[in-house]
């Protein structure tokens, strides 16, 4: 296969998010304050307060109502902000749909709200393995995951991911998943992306959080352990031809590798 052969559907979604990029950068040139600028909160490049936002919201998100629930429910936990933001978990639901997706690895599950996300988009034969070293957070979530009907398909690991990940090559399930999503130990995410690499078959998408963690990628300090890791990372994704990659300014920062 050509090194930039891809399949039709990735080739269409990676075209989508090129257009989607570049009205960004039109609008960026307008309102540089609100596109470009030092994000106001750490989970958004447009800050929450903003109308815009508000408005981006009204006029995107369309949520399963089991879905807004566990959301709004997670919202109000101490740690709420860890959950990924309602725009971002929905333009990986359309990605899942947009590939056919069956298999979703998710590394990183907090209360499951991008979990029940997943699995949501996934036909009823489809499988989300969702990986976290805390079941008490999943807890708030699987009575939801339940209501919506889809419990049945996510088989849920509570241990380190990276034995999870080894555990999964080892049964044969190298290139046999379609999607993954990483969300949890930035120090460990190269060990998580490549693993995952092995495990996602051609034309499978990897979608990355975090990679801007605040802007503070920019200039990372020499004590901040994290913001290292999430540079260095950025900047292996940048080279690695394995990959074709957008870096979108959603959430705090979200990298979509597509495998070649």
């Amino acid at each position: 296969m050509p090194l930039f052969s891809v399949p039709k559907e990735v080739a269409v979604g990676t075209a989508m998010l090129g257009v989607a990029f570049a009205t960004g950068l039109l609008a960026g040139k307008k309102y540089p304050s609100l596109v470009f600028g030092i994000p106001r909160s750490p989970r958004s490049v447009i800050g929450k307060s903003s109308p815009l936002w508000q408005y981006i919201l009204d006029h995107s998100v369309r949520e399963h109502p089991v879905l807004k629930k566990l959301r709004l429910v997670t919202a109000d936990h101490p740690w709420g902000r860890m959950m990924v933001s309602c725009d971002q978990a929905q333009l990986m639901a359309n990605l899942v749909k947009l590939i056919k997706a069956k298999k979703v690895i998710e590394i990183g599950v907090f209360t499951g709200y991008n979990t029940l996300n997943m699995a949501l988009a996934l036909p009823d034969n489809g499988r989300v393995v969702a990986c976290d070293i805390n079941e008490d957070y999943a807890k708030i979530g699987k009575p939801l995951w339940k209501e919506a009907g889809v419990d049945h398909k996510i088989d849920l690991r509570i241990k380190p991911a990276i034995q999870t990940l080894d555990e999964l090559l080892a049964g044969g399930e190298a290139e046999t998943f379609d999607f993954a999503f990483i969300d949890a130990d930035k120090e460990s995410y190269n060990e998580y992306y490549e693993k995952c690499l092995r495990l996602i078959k051609k034309g499978g998408i990897i979608a990355i959080d975090n990679v801007l963690w605040s802007g503070k990628v920019l200039k990372p300090r020499k004590d901040d352990l994290t913001a290292q890791s999430m540079h260095r990372l950025n900047e292996k994704l940048f080279r690695d031809a394995r990959v074709n990659i957008s870096m979108l300014p959603m959430g705090d920062g979200l990298t979509l590798a597509f495998k070649l």
